[in-house]
């Protein structure tokens, strides 16, 4: 098929790469602009960017969609679909209608449920059993359009966004291959259900803030979700510190939210523990708790913020 692929982040390199693969033709890339980056502030490619000029496609990366003229440089490209992963601008009607068979989206989650930004880090913070994606064909509304496909994953004890994001983009690279046939055919996609409709807000920052009076089972999963970025953090001997990686515990009935219970960081909760396994020092790399704990005791009784 002659197709354009629209997207910006790593989750979206994967599935240009299978495209590419299985031979279909990419008429253009779209994504976000250059950003600045670095300790230079150089503007840098986004990553669908740098990998898609490495496979010699031509990439374009306007700042906005909204234009006559920009719409009419979309529709001179006569694709028969448009592929689109984590693109980051809204698409007007006049982009959506353009190819003939219409743009299709490939959605991290198993909607209608997690319509919208952040849909792998609130499942996982939602402790969902299951997540998924799905390729969606797009209307105007907030991922409201149907369903064609979709493939499942569980949600492991051990997932963290980073994990389950490496994997759902990895399915998705599979299912938009497998699902092309169809598209091409005019398979009718299944309308989205009305009922068990959630909203994946944006993640604020305000969220990433340890409350240590919550049980440890939801502290486990706000970190989870929430690694490495933007990473959950706690105050820990007047330093902001990030937990990556934590495993609930038991813990004593009389001991006081935020308490550490050992010297070797298990901290008391509103319900049970936390055993903080990897975290990171403001100006440093990621490193597991024992490391830290060489050059930066946390004693027994030590009451982190």
């Amino acid at each position: 098929m002659r197709l354009v692929f629209m997207g910006t982040p790593d989750f979206s390199v994967p599935i240009l790469r299978a495209l590419h693969a299985a031979g279909h033709e990419i008429a253009a890339v779209y994504c976000q602009p250059p950003r600045p980056a670095g300790r230079g502030k150089k503007p840098r490619p986004s990553p669908v960017q740098a990998a898609a000029e490495a496979l010699g496609l031509e990439v374009r990366h306007p700042v906005s969609l909204k234009g006559e003229a920009e719409q009419a440089a979309f529709a001179a490209l006569e694709a028969e679909a448009a592929v689109v992963v984590a693109y980051g601008l809204i698409l007007p009607r006049a982009v959506l209608d353009a190819p003939r068979l219409g743009c299709w989206n490939l959605h991290a989650s198993l909607l209608p449920r997690w319509r919208g930004a952040a849909p792998i880090q609130r499942a996982i913070m939602a402790g969902d059993a299951e997540t998924g994606v799905g390729v969606m064909r797009m209307e105007p509304g907030l991922d409201t359009g149907p369903v064609l496909a979709e493939a499942r994953t569980p949600i492991g004890a051990q997932d963290t966004a980073q994990t389950l994001h490496d994997r759902l983009s990895e399915l998705a690279a599979g299912l938009i291959v497998a699902a092309l046939p169809a598209i091409a055919a005019g398979e009718a996609p299944t309308p989205q259900a009305e009922a068990g409709v959630l909203y994946a807000a944006k993640i604020d920052k305000a969220e990433a803030r340890i409350d240590w009076t919550r049980p440890a089972e939801e502290i486990d999963r706000l970190v989870r979700g929430l690694s490495p970025f933007p990473g959950a953090w706690c105050e820990i001997a007047g330093e902001r510190v990030k937990v990556l990686l934590a495993a609930p515990e038991a813990a004593p009935a009389s001991a006081a939210p935020g308490e550490t219970l050992d010297d070797a960081l298990l901290v008391a909760c509103g319900a049970g523990a936390l055993r903080l396994l990897r975290v990171q020092r403001p100006g440093r790399g990621p490193m597991e708790a024992q490391e830290l704990l060489r050059g930066f005791k946390v004693p027994k009784g030590e009451r982190l913020g």
